[in-house]
């Protein structure tokens, strides 16, 4: 038996374009207009997450990055960059933001004279934590409507959509 979903605001959308434009498989709007959609309510659970905890999403990333890192919590500034995705004049500024925060510490890196490692604080510990804790549960709150198997069939075909783009 086949479950049965309210129409949405792409079906009005697809049905004015079939309307307009049959000749048009318009099977793509029906899938990224409600990925592109789904995002904006993301990025709007994101955003709420973090200033609950008082940090940017640009902080989130790093601080992350250096959490999901474990024990003793450190990356150098190049593995910073890679994770993140910025540029190294970029990194250099978000550290030292960090820093005065209070949330990570720069130290000397004992394998490169010239290198250094960011580490993250127990205060920078504490507060990405309570960020993912929060992210998680706004984020299971916008599944809320998929069961447990529709879940894991969905992050299958999303990871299959996305595996061309690395």
């Amino acid at each position: 038996m086949r479950e049965t979903v309210e129409g949405d605001e792409v079906d009005v959308l697809v049905d004015e374009w079939h309307r307009e434009r049959s000749d048009l498989d318009l099977t793509p709007v029906e899938v990224f207009s409600r990925i592109s959609r789904l995002s904006r309510h993301l990025d709007l659970a994101r955003r709420d997450a973090f200033t609950e905890h008082d940090i940017e999403p640009w902080e989130f990333d790093v601080l992350t990055a250096l959490r999901r890192a474990g024990k003793p919590y450190q990356l150098t500034p190049g593995r910073l960059i890679k994770e993140t995705m910025v540029t190294s004049g970029t990194m250099t500024n978000r550290v030292d933001r960090l820093a005065e925060r209070g949330f990570v510490v720069r130290s000397p890196d004992a394998n490169d004279r010239r290198g250094v490692i960011v580490t993250l604080t127990a205060a920078g510990k504490r507060t990405v934590d309570a960020a993912f804790e929060e992210l998680i549960q706004r984020e299971r709150d916008l599944l809320t409507n998929l069961s447990a198997s529709d879940r894991a069939t969905l992050a299958t075909l999303l990871r299959r959509l996305m595996a061309p783009f690395g």
